[in-house]
This record gives structure tokens, C-alpha cells and sequence, in this order.
């Protein structure tokens, strides 16, 4: 049986890999750190929601869109 995965606690090495496996460029575990430490989202126990994640990054991408 496979692993289940909680997209609530994901570490970031499993989220660079989930990253990796759905889009068509590697993500590395420092990228996820880095991102995830900008927009202080790593839990105390050193996991990221993926949920926040990629709202962060969303609003990230929306900055970028209204700035030009």
C-alpha cells in the first residue's frame, strides 16, 4: 500500500518532489525552504501546507501581474 501524504504536513523535501513530479522543471527542497520561510509558512515542526503554499505563491504572482 502506498504512503498516504497530508497535504496539511508535507516536509519540504516531499513537497519539492510533488512539485517536481507535476510541473516540467526540477524544485529543489532549498527552493521550497526559501519560499516557504519568505512567506512564513513552515510549521514549528518544519512542515508546509500545501494549501498555504500555493497561496502564497498565487499572491506572489498576482504582485507581479499588477506591477506591469
Amino acid at each position: 500500500m502506498a504512503k498516504k501524504i497530508d497535504p496539511a504536513k508535507l516536509t519540504p523535501e516531499t513537497l519539492a518532489l510533488l512539485l517536481t513530479n507535476a510541473g516540467q522543471k526540477r524544485v529543489t527542497e532549498s527552493q521550497v525552504t526559501e519560499i516557504a520561510e519568505a512567506g512564513g509558512l513552515l510549521a514549528p515542526d518544519g512542515t508546509i501546507n500545501l494549501v498555504r503554499y500555493a497561496a502564497f505563491l498565487a499572491g506572489k504572482s498576482g504582485e507581479a501581474t499588477h506591477e506591469s
